[in-house]
């Protein structure tokens, strides 16, 4: 990002986002793209999500292999970028961190819960690869930030 004082950036540059902020942005989007990476190679993958206000979870489908699954078990730390664009003067976004683990079976309440609330799903699934099910994932957050550029 170029310097606050470069002149003619002011117009696109955000303001910080408070925690109140982040947390409804959250609430209000179901979609985002969740950063994943095998240790060499990067993995970033359009997804919907629940969230609960402490965690964010995701329901992978399981085809014959699952890419999401291979790489979310090699992950140490996974960022989900939820963003929405107006236009090119009007644009909010909100990064999380943190670590991503399967959710466990106590875990299942809170995840349908959660994706209920506001996760998107879209109501096309491929027919020509056969499912193994699903599988829950958490994203445990370590920090969430977000700006916006609204006039």
């Amino acid at each position: 990002m170029p310097p606050s004082n470069v002149e003619g950036f002011e117009p696109i540059q955000g303001n910080p986002m408070t925690d109140e902020e982040v947390d409804a942005f959250l609430r209000e989007h179901g979609v985002g793209v969740l950063a994943l990476t095998d240790g060499e190679r990067a993995y970033g993958v359009p997804i919907s999500f629940g969230y609960d206000g402490d965690n964010l979870y995701f329901v992978f489908l399981r085809g014959e292999t699952s890419r999401k699954e291979e790489f979310a078990e090699k992950t140490a730390g996974a960022t989900l970028t939820v963003f929405d664009v107006a236009g090119r003067y009007e644009w909010q976004s909100v990064i999380v961190s943190g670590t991503i683990r399967p959710v466990e079976d106590d875990e299942w309440d809170a995840v349908v819960s959660a994706m209920e609330a506001n996760a998107w799903f879209p109501s096309l699934f491929s027919e020509s690869e056969p499912m193994r099910g699903i599988g829950g994932w958490t994203l445990d957050i370590a920090e969430a930030t977000g700006l916006r550029n609204r006039p």
